[in-house]
C-alpha cells in the first residue's frame, strides 16, 4: 500500500496536492486544458448558462440604475459591462474553438476506424461470397436423389433384361404380385443357384 502512495510522487508523510476542479492542472497533464475547454463550452451552450447570464445583467442594470445604498459604479452607458462581455467573448470564442477542434479530431478517427471496419467487413462478404459460389459448384457434381433413383431404376431394368433373358424364373401363384425390384432380386438369386 505504501508503494502506491509513493508511485503518486510521494510516500505516506507526503501531504497530497490539493486539485482545483475549476482550472485544469497543466503541468501533469497537457490534454487538460482541452478537457476544461469542452466543459466550457459545453456548459455555455445551455439554457442555465443564459439563464444566469441574464439574472446578472439585470441585477447589473438594476443596481447602477437605481443605486441602492448609493452605489451607481457603472452609469447609464454601461461600459464596464461592456468590457465584461468583451472579454468574456474574447475569451469564449478560442475556447470554442478549441473543443470543435478536439471534436473533429475525434471525429475523424471515428471516421477512419468505421472505414477500417468496413474495409474488414468488405473483405469478409467477399470471402463467404466466394465460398458460398464454390458450395454451389461442388454441389453441382453431387447425385441428387432423383439422379440416384434414375440410375437404381436402369440398373434394375437391366437386371430384368438379362434374367429374362437366360433363366425364365419360376410362376408365383396368382393374386401375389411383386415389386419389381423383388423380381430382380429373385432373378439375381435364380442366377446365382443356377450358375454357382
Amino acid at each position: 500500500m505504501a508503494e502506491r502512495h509513493q508511485s503518486k510522487g510521494g510516500g505516506l508523510d507526503t501531504p497530497l496536492e490539493l486539485k482545483s476542479r475549476l482550472l485544469p492542472n497543466l503541468t501533469k497533464d497537457p490534454d487538460a486544458f482541452g478537457r476544461f475547454a469542452e466543459r466550457f463550452a459545453r456548459y455555455m451552450g445551455t439554457a442555465n448558462f443564459l439563464l444566469y447570464m441574464t439574472i446578472f445583467v439585470i441585477v447589473w442594470i438594476a443596481f447602477n440604475v437605481v443605486g441602492i445604498f448609493g452605489l451607481k459604479w457603472d452609469p447609464y452607458p454601461f461600459i464596464l459591462l461592456n468590457l465584461f462581455f468583451s472579454t468574456q467573448a474574447s475569451y469564449a470564442a478560442p475556447l470554442i474553438l478549441l473543443a470543435q477542434n478536439r471534436q473533429d479530431d475525434r471525429d475523424r478517427v471515428q471516421i477512419e476506424q468505421d472505414r477500417s471496419r468496413d474495409e474488414r467487413n468488405l473483405a469478409d462478404t467477399e470471402y463467404l461470397t466466394r465460398e458460398v459460389a464454390a458450395l454451389r459448384i461442388s454441389l453441382r457434381e453431387v447425385a441428387t436423389r432423383d439422379f440416384v433413383r434414375s440410375e437404381l431404376r436402369s440398373l434394375l431394368e437391366e437386371l430384368i433384361a438379362i434374367s429374362d433373358d437366360d433363366v425364365e424364373p419360376a410362376r408365383e401363384p396368382r393374386g401375389t404380385q411383386r415389386s419389381p425390384a423383388t423380381n430382380a432380386l429373385k432373378t439375381v438369386t435364380t442366377k446365382r443357384t443356377i450358375n454357382p
